[in-house]
């Protein structure tokens, strides 16, 4: 295992910490969104800041990142809107009377979540609110958007007849301990998902198989039926509250304020694997090639093998809380509450990584292989027993 490692580049710009991290989804640039109010622009080609964005009143709580533009939320109630090229600011949306903690692109849409207990739904290009989501007790934490087209069937389609002018919805964690889903359109509440007793930290969906997963500050994840509402499974083994999720492959890790990991498999609900090492709560989480990454309160990040669980390495540099991580190009990406946003080389561990995946697969093939000649020279002694008994 290989551990600390200089980071390839520190880029200390900001003058407070980050509190998130966006890559675009074409891979050439990076957003990071600040407590000093402002959020840069870097390229990925060559880790350079290429835009610094200017106008919040107050920090920012999160970003997002197209292609060709930028967006930020903040604790100035507003949400922002700029051009990555030139750097300057495209739309304000006002609307919110708190901080606005989470924004969700999608189509010509833009969602917000907020303190002020509503999630909002924007036009992205016009600069006008379009619906309103009321009906939290309490804050708006998490958000998740999908079309009805991707779960419903066209039997059930016709049963929402007043809705079928748009058949987006918006889902909703909140830490009123309910997870809520909407008709973009309408704004009322096509479900409200009840289990929890604890805020709802993270949401993840998996909408081709009409599932939701929640994380929750009661230390426990839930998974739940979208089109019915129903709750699926209680996945119960953390010992803290869960703060971020991963699905990969129908596998899924959650990182936790009990300082470790877990994978689970989504059909059976069966714990397969734990992360440990990290001396604090683990704040966020990525998978990548067959292993899995992770960033902790305790400034570290580590590499595991997502398989056996193994600690590959550890990211040594920062000295506080790493917010949010990104992969591209083999290229790591923390993003801390120290205000640096680094870079780190991940080519030797995917190496690695790759060789022993391909080493897996030909001894698994090998095994195979031997498994069938064995089962054709029994079938070829069945057959030579069956002739000589005249069968």
């Amino acid at each position: 295992m290989g551990n600390g490692g200089s980071a390839v580049k520190v880029c200390a710009d900001h003058q407070g910490g980050i509190n998130w991290l966006s890559l675009s989804p074409d891979g050439q640039r990076l957003l990071t969104g600040s407590e000093d109010g402002t959020a840069r622009l870097w390229s990925t080609a060559d880790s350079q800041c290429h835009g610094h964005f200017q106008g919040h009143e107050s920090y920012i709580t999160f970003c997002h990142l197209e292609n060709e533009a930028a967006f930020t939320c903040s604790a100035d109630h507003t949400i922002r809107k700029w051009d990555v090229m030139t750097g300057q600011c495209l739309a304000v949306y006002r609307g919110h009377t708190s901080i606005v903690n989470r924004i969700l692109v999608a189509k010509d849409y833009l969602f917000s979540g907020s303190y002020d207990r509503t999630a909002r739904c924007w036009s992205v290009d016009k600069e006008k609110q379009i619906q309103e989501f009321r009906g939290h007790r309490n804050c708006v934490l998490t958000l998740a958007h999908y079309s009805s087209r991707d779960v419903l069937e066209e039997e059930e389609e016709e049963e929402e007849e007043e809705e079928k002018v748009s058949r987006d919805l918006l889902v909703t964690g909140s830490t009123d301990c309910t997870v809520k889903v909407w008709w973009v359109s309408s704004g009322r509440c096509y479900q409200t998902l009840l289990g929890h007793t604890g805020a709802v930290l993270c949401l993840i969906l998996d909408a081709p198989n009409r599932e939701l997963f929640s994380g929750s500050t009661d230390y426990t994840i839930r998974t739940w039926n979208i089109v019915t509402g129903e709750q699926l499974k209680v996945f119960k083994e953390h010992q803290g509250s869960v703060i971020c999720l991963e699905l990969v492959n129908r596998h899924l890790y959650s990182g936790s304020a009990d300082r470790t990991v877990k994978c689970w498999l989504v059909d059976t609900g069966e714990r397969i694997q734990t992360y440990k090492a990290h001396k604090h709560s683990v704040s966020t989480l990525k998978y990548h090639a067959g292993i899995l990454f992770t960033g902790s309160g305790d400034a570290c990040a580590r590499a595991f093998n997502s398989k056996s669980g193994v600690l590959q390495k550890i990211f040594r540099g920062h000295k506080f809380i790493i917010n949010c991580i990104q992969i591209h190009n083999e290229l790591l990406y923390t993003a801390s509450h120290d205000g640096t946003l680094r870079i780190w080389d991940i080519r030797g561990i995917c190496k690695r990584n790759k060789r022993r995946l391909k080493k897996e697969r030909s001894t698994q093939g090998r095994s195979s292989q031997k498994g069938s000649l064995s089962r054709l020279f029994n079938n070829k002694v069945g057959c030579m027993v069956q002739q000589e008994n005249g069968e």
